[in-house]
């Protein structure tokens, strides 16, 4: 028989082969137990809406995990501009709050999420929190569950009756759903006839703004972009920040973000034809609106430096803003505007119009090199013995225009939001 090893080695040898104990620290932090009052429910009975809710066990314990944590941040997040959605929403992160600084934000995306599943958790997820505002893009993940448009877009109108039930007031912006591909079993026929329900169930509705978001990113067959979206369902970081382009002037509009004066210096020799603060000087031609921040119809509206030409809730609508103020002789005017996605617009000199549109998707003037998306662009129209030469950003758009003797100028709205500023003019000789 060998000899016990001694006292001293035996007790070298444990301590090399037990594990340390763990303090507090050390252990991982327990994950929130999950609130039956957040999970899924087990069937469909007596739910709200029709078509598919996904029950997956990856969607499942995603569902449950974020509605429990979501719930502990009800009294932080009060009065957020709440952004509701599927993956594409959740897949912001903090690129949210880098877009829109200073706005208080919730972000309420769960990866694979419908409609029907939006329109469950409305009230603990989103009206809970009182919002300011809702920005909404729901709808990709129902096709793929085979839904059919019709469906998707009767329950579209049960969440917008939710919102509006809640505040008939809260401004609620509708994006389009994006452009995807057959491959994602999300054909751009169907997200095309989804995007005409859309338009068809908030025509008219003056809470509700819809953005053109599928023509910001269909390429020519109606299918997402593989440098915008790389799995061609998922944005990008160059996505996203198309996205938030077409968002910042709506949000603008409705006084979350840029809500400070435009304080621009004028060259000399010009003088300014809006003085940034209300609509003097302009009119409907039978009237003017002298002291007055819009028009009585609420098309047109002066706000920090801007005439805006806001999104008519029909989806389109030709109104004419004019000078009260004709124009002779020779003079070059500057102004600055910013379109919405697909928007179109129109300047008047003196009569004829030179088409101010989201000239990439609206045309006509499609194949501007310096032309920016949804950013401040500036028209100089110079005009000399009956002609106008019209360029933007440098590059021309009508070489030579022909106008009358006189008039005054005007800013057509049809479709989407335009913004106009900083419109000055120089009489010349």
């Amino acid at each position: 028989m060998k000899p016990l090893l001694p006292l001293t080695l035996l007790a070298l040898v444990l301590t090399s082969i037990t594990p340390p104990m763990l303090t507090a620290a050390d252990a991982p932090a327990p994950k929130p137990a999950i609130d039956p009052r957040y999970e899924i429910p087990a069937t469909d009975d007596g739910l709200p809406g029709t078509g598919p809710i996904r029950r997956y066990e990856w969607f499942r314990k995603l569902w449950s995990e974020k509605r429990t944590a979501w719930a502990k941040r009800v009294a932080q997040d009060q009065g957020s501009v709440v952004f509701l959605g599927d993956s594409i929403t959740q897949g912001w992160g903090n690129e949210l709050e880098r877009q829109f600084p200073g706005v208080k934000l919730a972000n309420r995306g769960i990866s694979g999420d419908t409609t029907r599943g939006v329109l469950i958790r409305m009230q603990e997820d989103v009206l809970a929190l009182k919002p300011a505002a809702v920005v909404l893009l729901i709808g990709t993940n129902d096709l793929e569950e085979k839904a059919t448009p019709e469906i998707i877009a009767a329950n579209l109108k049960l969440i917008l009756a939710a919102l509006k039930q809640h505040n008939p007031k809260m401004p609620i912006v509708l994006c389009q759903v994006f452009p995807s591909s057959e491959s994602k079993k999300r054909s751009a026929a169907d997200i095309k006839k989804v995007n005409t329900l859309y338009a068809a169930a908030v025509k008219g509705d003056a809470q509700i703004t819809f953005i053109e978001t599928w023509p910001l990113f269909a390429n020519a067959a109606g299918d997402a972009k593989s440098e915008e979206f790389p799995d061609l369902l998922h944005p990008n970081k160059l996505g996203y920040a198309k996205w938030a382009a077409a968002l910042r002037p709506v949000l603008a509009t409705l006084g979350f973000v840029e809500t400070t004066p435009d304080n621009f210096a004028m060259e000399s020799g010009f003088s300014s034809l809006f003085n940034g603060r209300d609509l003097t000087g302009w009119g409907f031609k039978t009237n003017n609106f002298d002291g007055q921040t819009q028009s009585p119809d609420g098309r047109y509206v002066a706000k920090n430096g801007r005439v805006i030409v806001t999104t008519p809730p029909e989806g389109s609508r030709i109104q004419q803003l004019w000078t009260t103020r004709k124009f002779d002789g020779n003079f070059t005017m500057k102004l600055e505007f910013r379109a919405t996605p697909n928007a179109d617009s129109g300047v008047f000199i003196r009569q004829p119009q030179l088409q101010c549109r989201d000239y990439p998707l609206a045309g006509p003037y499609k194949q501007l090199q310096h032309y920016k998306a949804q950013d401040w662009n500036e028209m100089v129209v110079v005009v000399k013995d009956g002609i106008a030469h019209c360029t933007c950003n440098g590059e021309v758009l009508e070489a030579a225009l022909k106008v009358p003797p006189t008039g005054p100028i005007g800013l057509e709205g049809d479709r989407g939001q335009m913004e106009y500023r900083r419109i000055r003019i120089r009489q010349d000789q």
